[in-house]
């Protein structure tokens, strides 16, 4: 566990001091999200449809973007080989990490969803729930992108995997066209993809949905994150070359 926090303090130590990653975090999902009030401004109905499912997309994005690549970039500096070499166990690596981008993506929850509020978003559900959903898909991307790092060989691979990864998912994740009108393999394919559970659940609280009506989704977003911690721990000690 005193490595777990070591790990984790090593890497908010580092984040502190990379002032243009914790603005990316924290300040891009808050620019797109002004970017579409000011767009329809005059069409508030939008950003109250619209603004709760973006509240949930960007953290989880971002979150995958920049974990990826920081994890990649332990591998490539040789400091993932060298803290191998010490007591630390891959489970206290990857818990580390997790717990460092659990913490920024609670602050960027709150400032997320803070600012949505300001620039006139309205939900109907219970506030608090919408910060926790925003967070476990905050989370949720931190652990895609540890499990998909292991994919890629150098950073400029690891954000290919963006797309890879995250597109297929905005397609099938009701954001575009509601899910039960879509053609019947996209709807079944759709239930295979966390961010369909992600905008499921915040599209529920927009429309005045309490926690009974969403655990169910929000159940399914932590077993995709215990999944892809597992994917993570197991494939950690692959090499960059």
């Amino acid at each position: 566990m005193n490595l777990t926090f070591a790990t984790a303090g090593r890497v908010l130590s580092q984040l502190r001091g990379d002032h243009r990653t914790v603005a990316l975090i924290i300040g891009l999902p808050c620019l797109l999200i002004g970017l579409i009030a000011w767009m329809f401004h005059d069409r508030p109905e939008v950003l109250d449809q619209f603004g709760p499912m973006l509240v949930g997309l960007f953290p989880l994005t971002v979150m995958f973007l920049v974990t990826s690549v920081a994890t990649l970039r332990e591998r490539q500096s040789g400091t993932l080989e060298r803290l191998m070499t010490t007591p630390i166990r891959r489970g206290d690596f990857v818990a580390g990490y997790g717990l460092a981008f659990a913490t920024l993506a609670l602050v960027q929850a709150f400032v997320v969803v803070g600012f949505a509020l300001l620039v006139g978003m309205d939900v109907a559900g219970p506030l608090w729930l919408v910060i926790v959903v925003a967070l476990l898909d905050a989370i949720l991307g931190c652990t895609l992108g540890l499990a998909a790092s292991a994919l890629a060989r150098s950073e400029f691979q690891a954000v290919q995997m963006m797309p890879a990864i995250i597109f297929p998912q905005l397609i099938t994740c009701g954001l575009l066209m509601p899910r039960d009108q879509m053609p019947q393999v996209l709807e079944w394919l759709s239930r295979a993809f966390p961010l369909t559970y992600a905008i499921e659940a915040m599209t529920s609280l927009a429309a005045g949905d309490e926690w009974v009506d969403i655990r169910g989704a929000v159940g399914v977003i932590g077993l995709f994150i215990v999944g892809a911690v597992v994917l993570g721990v197991a494939t950690l000690r692959r090499r960059t070359a």
